[in-house]
C-alpha cells in the first residue's frame, strides 16, 4: 500500500519568517504537535523543515530564550526527511527508523507537500490490520465448526 493512501492530507504548515508565538498558536488551535515549514516555489509548497512542540520546549523554553525574538526558520530541523506518496508503508517505516524521526512529510512527484505521517498513524494502521487478522482466525474457526458437524 502506498503511504499516500494513509497520510494525513490536512497538514498544518508554517513559513520560515513566522514567529514562534504564531507557531505555538497554530499548534494549539489545530491540536497538533508539529508544523511543516514550507517555502513557496512556483505556486507549490515545498517542505523545508519541521518544528515540533518538543523543539520549542527543549530549544527555547528550557534555555530561557525570549520566544518573541525567534522565527520558525531559526529552530526548524534543517535536515528534513521526506517520503514520496508512492512509496510503500514498509519502506516509509524503514526510512523513519533509519533517520530516527517520528513524523515524516509526504511529497508528491513534484516535491510539493502532500501530507504527513506520524508513528501514531502507523500504529493505528497496524492495529487495524492486526484486528482484521484476529477476526479472520475466529471467522475461520466458525466456518470450520459449521462444515464439520
Amino acid at each position: 500500500m502506498p503511504i499516500g493512501e494513509i497520510c494525513n492530507r490536512d497538514v498544518v504548515f508554517a513559513y520560515k519568517n513566522m514567529a514562534i508565538t504564531e507557531i505555538a498558536q497554530l499548534m494549539r488551535n489545530h491540536h497538533v504537535g508539529d508544523l511543516v515549514v514550507v517555502e513557496e516555489k512556483n505556486g507549490k509548497r515545498i517542505p523545508a523543515g519541521i518544528i515540533t512542540d518538543r523543539d520549542i520546549v527543549i530549544e527555547l523554553v528550557a534555555k530561557g530564550t525570549d520566544v518573541n525574538t525567534v522565527t520558525a526558520g531559526d529552530i526548524m530541523s534543517p535536515e528534513l526527511v521526506t517520503a514520496r506518496e508512492s512509496e510503500g508503508v514498509f519502506e516509509t517505516i524503514q526510512l523513519m527508523r533509519l533517520k530516527g524521526v517520528r513524523r515524516i512529510p509526504i511529497v508528491d512527484s513534484g516535491g510539493s507537500l502532500a501530507g504527513i505521517v506520524s508513528v501514531d498513524d502507523l500504529f493505528d494502521l497496524l492495529a487495524q490490520e492486526m484486528n482484521e487478522l484476529a477476526r479472520l482466525i475466529s471467522r475461520e474457526q466458525i466456518r470450520e465448526a459449521k462444515t464439520r458437524k
